[in-house]
């Protein structure tokens, strides 16, 4: 066992705190200065965007390498033109070809736009589809995206007139640029609305959980500031490292749930130190030796977790991890800098705008509940501690039932089922759907030779033609595109299915696995499958090959830190092992409620019988790295009073009964913020809203209030085992606070003086 009663030096972050206190102005107005010098920082530089797509791997990433570098940089666009449901119109009636011929002639008068492609042309016929009433007029608009995206205004404008003058045909469009313009500002539209719910929707929690707005509103201030200069730093970081655009709110979900906590975690003991009888200064160096100590520790810890998105060998999940480490940093920064200079000059002001009875019936409570914690938590921790065994079998089944799921979870990319369909864009891409299947969605057969338009591979051309034709698994029309140099040749193949499905997947396994591999004995040259079914395919064909880098990473750093800091075995192997319970309970309810559909009719989604390939890597870091904020933060109590002489029974019931309130607020905080993105329109957000949402819940009701103690009062003083031949690994040792608490022993009533000189300011 580790001695309980070592005495230690003060820590940093008590040192940090005794700072803050003394230069309160310098700290506060240091953190504004920050904050805004980051922002017009990276106002001033901006952020860089990967200029492809850095999710894309394996022959995908090839393929689409190759054509990027042959072709110039242009955007395909195609319009349908289709007949009415119950009009007897077909493409060659009149009326249907004046309609067709207005969109040729209108989309190719404006600027930009080249090789438009009539269904009437010779050898287009695969442009007309079987059953006569839809056609399509296919054409580029040159330039890079930054140029397309202001030439699709003009085109979309064009296309709309012509179909203004033919009431009797749908006329509508999807490309590119068309359907970037649309999906980016339906994203932004998203985006938005989850950040103007989030903090005012925290705003509330907190007034509730404070009974003041000033209180209240020094959490939420922590977690915005760190966001905004996170977001400032973010900017000349992405001309190092090209930052995927979705890390904004990535930083904005992790940097207000880190920030909220690690100032939850500082004002309540701040404030249970002042119920005491502290006064102002003390109560601010008791939390910052302490509730400070714990931030610094679960920061740590909690950056560990997300660097593991580092290793995961996709740009994307690169720029997440730096995004989120980086908010972590500066929240963790500002807990322990910010928070004790705000506090130490407070006085009576941070109890103003009192909500009338809240905060008297606030107050009343804190008074009440300074050892024994809350009466709803005493009700279950009491019995929990009273028939541990039953709890612990209890709750790890009720665990293993949501886990279950878990089972058959089957990941792949949502591809474009993953978008609402109440979108025009995407009613228009259906319907092209299903008048030309797999058309908007091809797989594409991207080769590379001296001179691709030889009689060699000419004639292997057209027996994979042939060949994909006869498999049942292409359709027309087949599209072949030659580079101007003529060494490059994309082949287009529609494939069937909806692009992720079973029937895509299919597809490009017969691909991959007979009709290409013939193609390329027959033209003697290597052949590379592209295409979003491919992408998909290879990109989860990466996270699984992954999987055991990541997983590795993090627990065996996390196992580390918390080695050090417990001084114990046993503390830092419970603690993995209950999150991976809380990890498993979410990759279950997520599969549960979208893989098997059961959530379709309450989220007001489509299930695609999958589970979106980046996620669960992506949640499982996420989840892993905040558990350990509510961990860091229990067991530093516990410790505390352990060290101080208590039974590790009554240390355990001690520790979590005045964490309990805490750990409510911001775990309520946290599921109020995560169920927002379930309630946005994109199907990827809604899972990843669902599955923090449940990982969190679940992580701060039956694993810290059920599991956890239980488990510690099973395994009594052996929580506390270090073998002796670990002895020399350095120590985080926990910093003791400047008071006993009840039950302790006479030797740490001695010690109190020792305590108090540690932590004075």
């Amino acid at each position: 066992m580790t001695p309980r009663n070592a005495q230690h030096s003060p820590s940093l972050a008590a040192r940090i705190g005794r700072w803050s206190t003394r230069h309160r102005r310098t700290a506060i107005i240091g953190w504004l200065a920050f904050v805004l010098a980051a922002l017009f920082i990276g106002s001033a530089v901006g952020t860089v965007s990967p200029s492809g797509d850095g999710s894309q791997h394996g022959d995908s990433k090839t393929g689409d390498a190759i054509v990027d570098k042959a072709y110039p940089d242009r955007a395909d666009e195609t319009v349908l033109v289709q007949a009415k449901d119950g009009s007897k119109l077909r493409a060659r009636s009149p009326e249907f070809r004046a309609a067709v011929n207005d969109v040729v002639s209108g989309v190719s008068k404006q600027p930009g736009v080249i090789e438009v492609q009539s269904p009437y042309a010779k050898g287009n016929q695969g442009q007309l589809s079987d059953d006569g009433r839809s056609a399509l007029v296919s054409f580029k608009i040159d330039g890079d995206d930054t140029v397309t995206e202001k030439r699709v205004d003009a085109v979309e404008a064009a296309v709309k007139a012509a179909g203004a003058k033919h009431d009797e045909v749908f006329v509508g469009q999807f490309g590119d640029a068309s359907a970037d313009k649309a999906l980016s500002k339906a994203f932004g539209d998203d985006f938005s609305k989850a950040g103007m719910l989030s903090v005012p929707v925290t705003l509330i929690i907190l007034v509730v959980t404070f009974g003041a707005l000033i209180a209240a509103g020094v959490p939420l201030l922590l977690g915005v500031t760190a966001v905004v200069g996170t977001i400032g730093l973010l900017g000349p970081i992405s001309h190092l490292v090209a930052l995927d655009e979705f890390i904004n709110e990535v930083v904005l979900l992790v940097g207000l749930a880190v920030g909220v906590d690690y100032s939850l975690f500082y004002l309540r003991r701040e404030r249970e130190e002042k119920a005491r009888g502290h006064s102002p200064k003390d109560a601010v160096a008791i939390s910052a030796a302490t509730s400070g100590r714990a931030v610094l520790i679960s920061g740590v810890t909690v950056m560990v977790a997300m660097a593991g998105m580092m290793f995961a060998g996709d740009s994307t999940f690169t720029a997440l991890g730096i995004g989120s480490m980086l908010v972590v940093l500066v929240a963790m920064i500002g807990s322990v800098t910010v928070i004790p200079a705000l506090l130490s000059g407070s006085g009576k002001w941070l109890e103003r705008g009192k909500i009338p009875f809240l905060g008297k019936r606030m107050a009343a409570n804190r008074a009440r509940d300074i050892d024994s914690g809350s009466r709803g938590w005493n009700f279950v921790l009491d019995r929990v501690l009273r028939h541990p065994v039953v709890a612990v079998v209890a709750a790890s089944g009720l665990l293993l039932v949501l886990s279950a799921p878990l089972l058959h979870m089957h990941t792949a990319d949502s591809g474009t089922e993953a978008i609402p369909r109440n979108l025009e864009i995407m009613k228009v891409y259906d319907k092209m759907q299903a008048a030309f299947p797999g058309g908007e969605i091809p797989a594409s057969v991207v080769l590379k030779a001296d001179d691709v338009t030889s009689p060699k591979i000419t004639a292997a051309v057209a027996k994979l033609k042939s060949d994909a034709l006869a498999s049942g698994k292409v359709k027309e029309p087949i599209d072949v595109s030659i580079s101007a140099d003529k060494t490059v040749m994309d082949i287009s193949l529609p494939i069937v299915g909806t692009g992720t499905d079973n029937a895509s997947n299919a597809a490009l396994a017969k691909l991959r696995g007979d009709v290409v591999p013939a193609f390329e004995k027959r033209a003697g040259v290597d052949a590379y499958v592209t295409g979003m079914t491919a992408g998909s395919k290879d990109f989860n064909d990466l996270m699984k090959s992954r999987w055991p880098i990541v997983f590795g990473f993090v627990l065996s750093l996390a196992f580390i830190l918390l080695l050090m800091t417990f001084r114990s075995i046993v503390i830092p192997i419970k603690a993995i092992v209950l999150n991976l319970l809380s990890v498993g309970a979410a990759y279950g309810v997520l599969t549960w409620v979208f893989q098997d559909g059961h959530g379709e009719k309450l989220l007001g989604f489509e299930s695609t019988g999958s589970v979106t390939s980046w996620l669960p890597m992506f949640l499982f870091v996420i989840l892993f790295g905040l558990s350990m904020d509510y961990h860091v933060f229990i067991l530093s109590r516990v410790r505390e009073a352990f060290d101080r002489g208590m039974k590790t029974e009554d240390a355990v019931a001690h520790g979590i009964k005045t964490t309990a309130g805490t750990v409510t607020s911001a775990a309520i905080v946290m599921v109020a913020v995560f169920g927002i993105f379930a309630t946005l329109s994109y199907l990827d957000f809604k899972m990843m809203g669902v599955g923090l949402a449940t990982a969190i819940l679940v992580d701060a009701t039956i694993v810290r209030a059920v599991l956890l103690p239980a488990t510690m009062k099973l395994l009594g003083d052996w929580n506390w085992y270090l073998p002796t031949w670990l002895e020399w690994l350095p120590s985080l040792g926990h910093e003791e606070a400047a008071r006993p608490v009840p039950g302790d022993d006479d030797d740490a009533a001695r010690r109190r003086g020792e305590d108090r000189e540690l932590v004075s300011v």
